[in-house]
């Protein structure tokens, strides 16, 4: 299982679709991959293609939004039940 380029969340699951292979990251970063490609593949792709491509200051901050949306955000407000305080308030 690989983990999140940007924050270093584990991989919760992959599906295909329509021909791609997604990658679900505990932290939601979702990023949809050659199915062909093995793990050293996907690291590396990862890697070139998300952290260090003209797309990854984006995906930076979308890792860190979604992130701040689960621990501490409306997510976290939903998960925890209406009322409560969210994890790390």
């Amino acid at each position: 299982m690989l983990s999140c380029p940007f924050c270093g969340a584990r991989e919760t699951d992959r599906f295909d679709l329509d021909g791609r292979r997604f990658l679900v990251f505990a932290c939601m970063f979702t990023p949809a991959v050659d199915p062909r490609l093995d793990e050293r593949e996907l690291e590396d792709h990862l890697r070139r293609d998300y952290v260090s491509g003209a797309s990854g200051a984006y995906f930076r901050r979308m890792c860190d939004r979604l992130h701040l949306y689960v621990t501490k955000g409306d997510g976290a407000r939903e998960l925890t039940g209406k009322g409560a305080e969210p994890p790390g308030a």
